[in-house]
């Protein structure tokens, strides 16, 4: 098993807080993304759409995942798994710093997650504490804070996915 973490960042401007409408683990957003097989190097053609809240039996009987798919070109299988509780919201801060928050960890089996897709279904705040609804399928957002009397953005969104390691320590699990 491999996990990888899927990261991301932009440049914020007089937002904060940018993530899933329902939060970090959201069950309901749906992940979109490419997968590599990690037995012939095929990338699918089509994005595969991952849900958290949605999952399937694994062939052998042993458990569920959210994703089961065969290799197009070699017939292989492959599974991912998510696994929440390890995302976080992209402050400006972090912004400003060119730090990436973590969106997802995803348990791989067999397939490489690549190309992932920002869709609709992202909330961020405004400074001044409005709250607005953002569709990030256009790679980008804009509008206006009447409270805080200015205009918030989000520009040069990046996504990608990296492998991690899993580390315990003091009953505590994390990716690094």
């Amino acid at each position: 098993m491999v996990f990888y973490i899927l990261d991301f960042t932009a440049e914020l401007e007089n937002l904060t807080n940018l993530q899933q409408r329902g939060g970090c683990s959201d069950p309901n957003y749906t992940y979109y993304f490419k997968v590599k097989c990690e037995n012939c190097g095929e990338i699918s053609q089509k994005e595969t759409c991952v849900v958290l809240s949605e999952s399937v039996p694994l062939p052998n009987g042993r458990g569920t995942a959210n994703l089961v798919q065969k290799c197009k070109l070699c017939g292989r299988e492959g599974t991912i798994q998510m696994v929440p509780g390890h995302g976080e919201p992209l402050t400006i801060e972090r912004s400003q710093a060119g730090i990436r928050a973590k969106l997802m960890v995803f348990d791989c089996r067999g397939f490489e997650p690549v190309n992932f897709s920002f869709e609709n279904g992202w909330k961020a705040e405004s400074l001044s504490g409005t709250s607005f609804e953002v569709d990030l399928s256009e790679g980008e957002f804009a509008d206006y804070d009447e409270k805080g009397e200015c205009p918030v953005g989000i520009t040069n969104l990046q996504a990608s996915f990296r492998a991690a390691k899993k580390q315990e320590r003091a009953g505590k699990t994390t990716f690094v």
